[in-house]
């Protein structure tokens, strides 16, 4: 048996109308108004490890690995790994370096390099 680990080269979370609904934790979603210098709380099913030397996208999740282009740049300060009903968790904050424009086309990301 092996351990079950997920490496993540972004913070993917769900849209806040499913906080909003009673579906989610705030933590699971990304916050209404990103802005640069805001530090936020985030949660993620399963035991996951992200970069934590520099940038990386933050993007919106609808599930089954469908993302959206980056909405921001964030830097991972603390990730912790804990157990809840059984199951292995990801809880942490990020701070929002950038938020981008989602109607601006430019690319801000190629692979962990912000462009």
């Amino acid at each position: 048996m092996g351990i079950k680990t997920e490496y993540n080269p972004d913070l993917a979370l769900i849209n806040i109308s499913e906080f909003k609904n009673g579906n989610r934790k705030r933590e699971e979603c990304i916050p209404e108004n990103l802005k640069a210098g805001q530090i936020c709380e985030f949660l993620k099913k399963g035991q996951r490890n992200y970069w934590i030397e520099g940038e990386i996208p933050l993007l919106e999740t609808k599930g089954n690995q469908l993302l959206s282009k980056p909405l921001a740049s964030v830097i991972i300060l603390e990730a912790t790994h804990f157990m809840l009903n059984g199951e292995p968790w990801t809880k942490g904050k990020y701070k929002i370096v950038e938020a981008f424009d989602p109607k601006e086309p430019k690319i801000h990301f190629n692979g962990f390099a912000r462009a």
